[in-house]
């Protein structure tokens, strides 16, 4: 026969661990210092501008 299990329980842990997925998710979106999402944002930009360099201005574009 299976484990008796506590459902209030069950609930509660699985919702501390969902928490704490989403708590690790944020920390590696807003965890960063000024200077790295300066760094993130300035790659960005440069990578936008290579990518407009780069682009053929054609009429008949298919």
């Amino acid at each position: 026969m299976g484990d008796i299990v506590n459902l209030k329980r069950f609930k509660k842990r699985t919702e501390r661990e969902q928490a704490a997925k989403q708590a690790d998710n944020n920390r590696a979106l807003f965890g960063r210092t000024k200077s790295e999402r300066a760094r993130d944002g300035f790659v960005a930009e440069r990578s936008a501008r290579l990518l407009e360099a780069h682009r053929i201005d054609g009429g008949d574009a298919s």
